[in-house]
């Protein structure tokens, strides 16, 4: 069974770079799947932030392509999220998530992270 876990601060001043770690268990990052970042924004749905796939090939949201970007550590098993020159707006829910057509998402818990001086 796949568990995911995210890891990272909880606040970020704006203009700072959020890094978050999504360790996982269960399945191995390099199996066929999207390795994905989503957030939900207080009071917002959910939005795709982008994902990693098999390969290291990552593909990201337009409205975010250009302060974001996903790497993965396969001896460590993770793959981790960078979000450039942050805003309040980014406040949100993160979240990692297994991906797939055929058989859904799993999801982490989620990880707060506030951004603000």
């Amino acid at each position: 069974q796949v568990q995911l876990q995210e890891s990272g601060p909880g606040l970020v001043k704006p203009s700072q770079t959020l890094s978050l770690t999504c360790t996982v268990s269960g399945d191995s990052i390099t199996s066929n799947y999207a390795w994905s970042w989503i957030r939900q924004p207080p009071g917002k749905g959910l939005e795709w932030m982008g994902a990693i796939g098999y390969s290291g090939v990552a593909k990201y949201s337009p409205s975010l392509k250009s302060r974001t970007s996903i790497s993965r550590d396969t001896s460590k098993n993770q793959f981790t999220l960078h979000l450039s020159s942050v805003t309040p707006q980014d406040t949100a829910v993160y979240y990692c998530a297994r991906r797939s057509v055929r058989i859904g998402t799993n999801w982490g818990q989620g990880t707060q992270v506030t951004v603000s001086s």
